[in-house]
């Protein structure tokens, strides 16, 4: 049991006005040491006297103080603790209002008469509960409610890697405004090059990195942000104890007016070309680009962004290998027109929107991912349900030693149910025969006009804890590029999942098991358990 700091979203009414369901959230869990910060948000229209108000737990009653506001305040026992992450006028109240971490429940009266409660129950640490049309639930502090943005029809620039090794580089080398570079690693000195190149043309630039990502940062990621910071580059790393991420996933950068998006790091395996397959597209876009901004703002200006020299402090690096394959350019650059483009962050609102555009699907569904997660997550129960529709549905998978044999279970259990159900339902481990090293690209191609290119892994943690970015082109021209890689790649060298390797009954056997075997497991919070960050040897 702890102090309270208290978020009032004030709606205002007249004296003796009736305050409807005024409980937007509370917050009873914050990181802080002894609770500091906790906090409840209430909602009013008109200008109000706050001390009419009190809000109690059962055990403890406290007043507003004497003040009329409107529309949104922060009423706290601590106001130091919490003004730095409000954005709203902070007032704060005299006595001791505790909430207790297993849940409780909340009620404010107006002179006296109950308006309001809330019951919760166990809190998570660094979460929020909050009121919403769908319902009640759960939110990291500090989250974000970006809305899918959608630009008019444009022009974009398609092209894979590793067929078009340089093309990242063109893009940031022909800057005149400003750089925002967001990415999960960042260990590719052409990169950095162009990036310190354009700080000495008087070129705003700003890039934001995970504080943490699988396999810890490296010596060469070290030195590589130390030389941008040194020549003027503002570089934040999201982490510590307050990061509403798991992992700050997202792989893009707005260059002026244009987006850039794909699905590779920033190192030489991924954007360098020296391994990697994977797809990437640059916008032009005036409005997509502001939003992503937008999005880089909101990331980097809250208490889990810290400038890299801070943060680099105390930090302890890991020895890696750098990438040094050579591959045929079979695939080059194309530049299209398209209908338009579809913005899509997480955990704001990717998930429902890929759903449903998986759900409209009415001829074909092509996918390119690393590995598909759990057979229970929302993306590949859509595509089982497009296959039962007879949508044609082909998944091109990882065949990479780190990725073979959950793809292989996961390649067994679908293959179980689409022969089972006679479904149109296909899956392959590629084999990448001299093209690239291996697959890392997150890609779908959907009835050969609609593509989505981004950093989105297809699992939940990817979906629901890590910020990534991907945008839809709409666009019929944009569809024929994609699957013609997604062909080639599809028909090049490859090991077929097949039954005849097993026999019938054996597969059934053990990949009917291994399907059920996979099934999700939450713990209390109702927060997936397992693997962190969905991010399998993201490099």
């Amino acid at each position: 049991m702890f102090r309270l700091a208290v978020v009032l979203l004030v709606v205002a009414t007249a004296p003796n006005a009736t305050v409807a369901e005024p409980i937007v959230a509370v917050a009873p869990n914050p990181v802080a040491m002894h609770d500091r910060g906790e906090y409840l948000v209430l909602e009013f229209t008109e200008p109000t006297n706050v001390a009419e108000w009190t809000i109690g737990d059962g055990e403890t009653v406290v007043n507003l103080p004497e003040r009329t506001v409107s529309d949104r305040i922060v009423v706290t026992a601590d106001s130091e603790a919490v003004e730095p992450w409000v954005e709203s006028p902070v007032i704060e109240y005299r006595g001791r209002l505790a909430l207790a971490n297993a849940g409780e429940v909340i009620k404010i009266r107006r002179n006296g008469r109950l308006v309001d409660q809330v019951a919760f129950g166990p809190a998570p640490e660094g979460f929020r509960y909050v009121r919403t049309a769908e319902g009640w639930g759960w939110r990291r502090e500090g989250s974000t409610s970006f809305a899918v943005a959608r630009s008019e029809p444009t022009t974009v620039r398609v092209f894979v890697i590793p067929d078009a090794p340089t093309e990242t580089e063109r893009v940031l080398a022909t800057a005149k405004e400003r750089i925002h570079l967001g990415a999960y690693t960042f260990a590719s000195r052409a990169a950095a090059t162009a990036l310190c190149r354009a700080t000495d043309r008087g070129i705003n630039v700003s890039m934001v990195v995970d504080g943490a990502p699988v396999g810890g940062l490296t010596y060469r990621e070290a030195d590589l942000l130390d030389s941008l910071v040194a020549c003027g580059v503002e570089v934040t790393v999201l982490g510590g104890p307050h990061a509403r991420f798991a992992f700050h996933h997202a792989k893009y950068a707005v260059v002026d007016d244009r987006v850039l998006v794909m699905t590779e790091n920033w190192k030489p395996s991924g954007s360098g070309g020296r391994s990697n397959r994977g797809w990437g597209v640059v916008i032009e876009s005036r409005h997509l680009a502001d939003a992503l901004v937008s999005i880089f703002v909101a990331d980097t200006g809250w208490r889990d962004g810290i400038a890299w020299p801070a943060y680099r402090n105390g930090q302890e690096f890991d020895e890696a290998g750098v990438a040094n394959g050579s591959y045929p350019a079979s695939h080059p650059p194309e530049s299209m027109p398209v209908e338009a483009v579809s913005l899509l962050v997480t955990p704001d609102n990717a998930e429902g929107r890929l759903v449903v555009l998986l759900d409209n699907a009415t001829d074909s569904i092509d996918v390119q991912q690393v590995t598909l997660g759990r057979p229970g997550n929302p993306l590949v129960q859509a595509i089982i349900r497009a296959a039962r529709r007879g949508v044609r549905v082909r998944l091109l998978l990882s065949g990479a030693w780190y990725a073979r044999e959950e793809n292989r279970a996961m390649a067994e259990g679908l293959r179980n149910i689409a022969r089972q159900e006679s479904l149109p339902l296909e899956v392959r481990l590629v084999n990448p025969a001299g093209r690239f090293g291996k697959l890392h690209s997150k890609g779908v191609v959907i009835d050969g006009d609609q593509v989505i290119v981004g950093s989105i892994n297809w699992n939940n943690n990817s979906l629901r804890r890590n910020r990534e970015v991907a945008v839809v082109l709409h666009g019929a021209e944009a569809g024929s590029y994609y699957t013609r890689v997604f062909v080639g790649d599809w028909r090049g060298g490859l090991w077929r999942i097949t039954v005849g390797l097993i026999g019938v009954a054996v597969v059934a056997v053990v990949g009917g098991a291994l399907w059920a075997r996979q099934t999700f497991e939450f713990d209390e919070t109702g927060f997936e358990t397992g693997q962190r960050s969905g991010v399998v040897a993201d490099d």
